[in-house]
């Protein structure tokens, strides 16, 4: 996993959600500074599950972001919705050289390689050596969710040059300011309005990932942004359900993960030692406590350096990523 920082200051950092789009412009120095921050909330329906179902509305509303934020041509990094990525290892044979092993991956798709779509785009990791194999940490996604994004900012003035999956941006931010070490076991929770992205790393490498839809859509928030499309202010207004009893379902669908890493992804010798948190859910300090009183592992939401809402740390860890 690359966390150099560029040079580049004409990049600007994209993630497109259901409910929401959020920029992040950063002067790729260290200290890290940011430029600009900007986030503009979508309409119900435009976007479900990842999937671009509007796709004019959306292209009207980015142009308007496009122009608004002053970003018109320039190169953009993005993010693959969470629901449509599969993170794997595999091994492969260790004869197969390290330059060939994309294409040898390729190959293999519907072989030794099964995934739950078809025509992936795939990157990979290589972790070493093992049995007399080469082992690999596979990222795979449809290529036409990663195209459709990538085209969609091309008809809006800019130029995508680069994709990423949310669990390695946020791991990357909380690298940068030094809030993980390699041995732990580190739970990595992404709470949004609408889903919960769960992912766990050791050795600085994601294990695990585990994507859930909360049971609420966009219309159970009052939200009411601010004039300069920075933040907003953000209410449950859903009467016929307590936000509470959706807490709880969340906390047992974690227990759930907790409980598969222990015994079954580690057949009991290790467990999950530390929780990290980021997200835009208004109720982030809430389930942070809940969690530990809960679960009695430590629980942190990352304080960075600059002066930048929580919910623009994804963007800010996309800033972050190498392009090769």
């Amino acid at each position: 996993m690359a966390f150099t920082l560029l040079h580049s200051n004409q990049i600007a950092n994209i993630v497109i959600k259901d409910h929401v789009i959020r920029y992040v412009g950063a002067k790729q120095t260290n200290p890290l500074t940011i430029r600009n921050f900007r986030e503009r909330y979508l309409p119900k329906g435009i976007i479900h599950e990842g999937k671009i179902i509007g796709r004019d509305t959306l292209q009207l509303i980015l142009e308007e972001c496009v122009t608004d934020w002053g970003i018109k041509k320039k190169e953009v990094r993005f993010v693959i919705p969470d629901s449509f990525v599969v993170i794997r290892k595999t091994s492969i044979p260790i004869e197969i050289k390290d330059d060939e092993i994309l294409g040898y991956l390729y190959l293999e798709l519907g072989g030794s390689i099964h995934l739950p779509f078809d025509e992936p785009v795939i990157d990979f990791i290589k972790l070493g050596e093992e049995d007399n194999k080469k082992v690999v940490l596979m990222f795979a996604a449809p290529q036409e969710i990663a195209q459709d994004y990538a085209t969609l900012l091309e008809e809006v003035a800019l130029r995508p040059i680069a994709a990423d999956i949310s669990p390695l941006c946020m791991y990357r931010l909380f690298y940068f300011y030094e809030k993980v070490d390699a041995v732990d076991h580190t739970m990595l929770l992404q709470f949004d309005l609408q889903t919960v992205n769960l992912s766990i790393f050791n050795q600085h490498l994601p294990v695990f990932m585990r994507h859930l839809p909360i049971d609420s859509t966009i219309d159970d928030w009052d939200i009411r942004q601010n004039p300069e499309n920075t933040s907003a202010e953000i209410q449950w207004v859903n009467p016929n359900q307590a936000i509470e009893m959706i807490i709880d379902e969340i906390m047992k669908e974690i227990e759930h993960v907790l409980n598969f890493y222990r015994f079954n992804i580690r057949q009991g010798n290790e467990q999950v030692t530390n929780i990290l948190m980021s997200g835009d859910h208004p109720y982030l300090h809430v389930l942070m406590s809940t969690l530990f009183e809960r679960f009695e592992i430590p629980v942190q939401i990352l304080e960075t350096q600059v002066e930048l809402p929580v919910q623009y740390y994804l963007p800010l860890g996309l800033a972050l990523k190498e392009v090769q």
